[in-house]
C-alpha cells in the first residue's frame, strides 16, 4: 500500500534482460523479530541470450513475462532497512520500539512480532491472488512490475506476505522489506524502495470486551455491502476496528514527528481492504500522504484460516517517512555509500534529532530527446526503465515535455527532458553525452521508436 519505481547496463538491456545464469547473493528468507561513480564504457557490446535467473539460491526459468534487469537484481539482498545506522534502519527501529512498548499481550510480552528478512521473491499468487486483486486489475501489468517469469516476481508490496503470516497463526505482526516497482523518474521515486506492513486481527471478545454492554455485539451479520462496511461485518465491528486503526497510526506518527502534528484521513480504495483510507500529515505547513490502511477483506482473512476474526492492515513507505523526518531531498541518497552521507545518521540512540546536511550542490546537466512512437507497443515505463538502466543513479529526473500528434500521418511524438546530476560529484558534459547517445540508440533498437535526434 505505499510508494513507487527500474535498470541494467545498455550492453545487456532487452525485454528479457538477463544474461544466462545471473547470480545475486542474498539473505536467508525467513526470520522472526527481527551508485556508481563511473560510467559504463561497453555500450556497444551485444547481449547473450538469457534462459535462467539464479537468485537467492534458486533458479527461475525465463519466459515472455520476464522483464527484471541486472541492475534491479543487483539491489536484491542489500536490505538497507537492516543496515545499522542507515536512515531506513532508524525509521524501522523507531516504529518497532513504539509497537513493542505500547502494545503488549496478556503476559506483558510484545503483541506484534516483526519479520524483516522475508524473501523479496514471491509468487504471483502471493502478490496478487491471495489479496483478492482481480485478474484484470491495472496493478498486475508488466509495465508496473518486475517479473522473473509468469509465476514469480519481485514483490510489489509487503502485503504479499499477509496471507502466509495470518495462515501461520499470527494475529498481530509487522513485515518489513524492499519492494520493486517500475515507475517515473524523479527525486521521490526509485524502482526499489522499502515498506512496512502492519496487520492486527481481533476476536469478538478482544474487540468488544471494553465496551459497556458489549456482550451482545457480534462481528458478523448477513447484511449488504456499503461504502462503509463489507456485507459480512456488523457496523459496530467495523466502526471499532476503524477507530482502533486510526488511533494506532495517529499515535505512531505523533511519536515519530512530535506532538502537535496535524493528521487527516482521506477515503480511498484498495482491492484488499474495505473501507480504506490514506493518512496525510501536515509537516512544516505541507500536507503529505504517508501511508494507506483499511479494514481487511474478510474473504482474505477467512481463506487464511482466521474465520472468527476481523482485522485491519496498513502499509507505509520507509523512504517517505525518512525523507520527511530527516529532510533528505533525493531518494537516490539512500543507496549512497558516501561516508559523508552515512555518518550523519550515527548517533547514541535511534531517536536522536538529525537534519540531513547536503553533501554539495552539484550542477545539473540537461539533455532532451524526441522520437516518434511505434504504433502500439510503446510504454512510458519501458522508456523510464531503459533510461535508468543506462544512466543508473546519474539520472535525477525525466519529464515528458511535449506530446505532439502529426495532423496528416497521425504519428505521435514524445519529447523528454533528462536531467543528469550525480548526488556525490560533478558530472562532465562529455560523459553525459556518451550516456545520452546510448539512450537514443537503445530507444530505437529496443523500443522501436523513430528518432528525431
Amino acid at each position: 500500500m505505499a510508494m513507487l519505481w527500474k535498470f541494467m547496463r545498455v550492453a545487456k538491456y532487452s525485454k528479457t534482460a538477463l544474461s544466462p545464469k545471473v547470480k545475486v547473493r542474498g539473505v536467508p528468507t525467513h526470520s522472526r523479530h527481527s551508485s556508481s561513480k563511473s560510467v559504463p564504457s561497453d555500450f556497444a557490446a551485444s547481449a547473450p541470450c538469457s534462459n535462467t535467473v539464479e537468485l537467492l539460491g534458486k533458479s527461475y526459468p525465463q519466459d515472455d513475462y520476464s522483464n527484471v534487469t541486472e541492475k534491479i537484481l543487483s539491489k536484491v539482498g542489500k536490505n538497507l532497512h537492516n543496515r545499522k545506522h542507515h536512515p531506513l534502519w532508524l525509521i524501522k527501529e523507531q516504529v518497532k520500539e513504539h509497537f513493542y512498548k505500547h502494545y503488549l499481550g496478556r503476559r506483558g510480552t510484545p503483541l506484534f512480532s516483526v519479520y524483516d528478512r522475508l524473501s523479496p521473491v514471491v509468487t504471483v499468487q502471493q502478490n496478487f491472488d491471495s489479496l483478492l486483486i482481480p485478474q484484470n486489475h491495472a496493478s498486475r501489468r508488466k509495465e508496473d512490475n518486475y517479473y522473473l517469469n509468469r509465476d514469480h516476481m519481485l514483490r510489489a508490496h509487503t502485503s504479499a506476505h499477509q496471507w502466509d503470516l495470518i495462515h501461520s497463526g499470527l494475529d498481530a505482526f509487522l513485515a518489513v522489506g524492499d519492494v520493486y516497482r517500475r515507475d517515473t523518474i524523479d527525486n521521490t521515486h526509485y524502482p526499489v524502495f522499502h515498506q512496512m506492513e502492519g496487520v492486527r486481527l481481533f476476536s469478538c471478545h478482544e474487540l468488544f470486551s471494553s465496551i459497556k454492554d458489549g456482550e451482545g455485539l457480534q462481528l458478523f451479520e448477513q447484511g449488504h455491502r456499503t461504502a462503509h462496511k463489507q456485507e459480512c461485518h456488523t457496523m459496530e465491528a467495523v466502526r471499532l476496528v476503524e477507530f482502533n486503526l486510526k488511533q494506532v497510526l495517529t499515535k505512531l506518527m505523533t511519536h515519530i514527528f512530535g506532538d502537535g502534528l496535524q493528521v487527516r484521513w482521506v477515503d480511498c480504495y484498495f482491492p484488499f481492504t474495505h473501507p480504506s483510507f490514506e493518512m496525510e500529515i501536515n509537516f512544516q505547513g505541507e500536507w503529505m500522504e504517508v501511508l494507506g490502511c483499511g479494514v481487511m477483506e474478510q474473504q482474505l482473512v477467512n481463506s487464511a484460516g482466521a474465520q472468527d476474526k476481523i482485522g485491519w492492515a496498513f502499509g507505509l513507505g520507509l523512504e517517505r517517512l525518512a525523507m520527511i523526518l530527516y529532510d533528505i531531498p533525493d531518494i537516490r541518497l539512500f543507496w549512497s555509500e558516501d561516508e559523508r552521507f552515512l555518518k550523519q545518521f550515527i548517533g547514541p540512540h535511534i531517536w536522536q534529532k538529525i537534519k540531513f546536511q547536503p553533501l554539495s550542490k552539484y550542477p545539473p546537466l540537461i539533455n532532451d530527446i524526441s522520437f516518434w512512437l511505434p504504433s502500439e507497443t510503446y510504454s512510458q515505463n519501458d522508456f523510464y526503465d531503459l533510461v535508468r538502466t543506462i544512466g543508473g543513479d546519474l539520472i535525477e529526473k525525466v519529464v515528458l515535455l511535449d506530446e505532439f500528434a502529426h495532423p496528416k500521418t497521425k504519428k505521435v511524438s514524445h519529447c523528454y527532458r533528462i536531467i543528469y546530476r550525480h548526488p556525490e560529484r560533478t558530472l562532465t558534459q562529455d560523459e553525459v553525452h556518451h550516456i545520452h547517445q546510448a539512450i537514443e540508440e537503445s530507444a530505437v533498437r529496443e523500443l522501436g521508436v523513430e528518432g528525431r535526434f
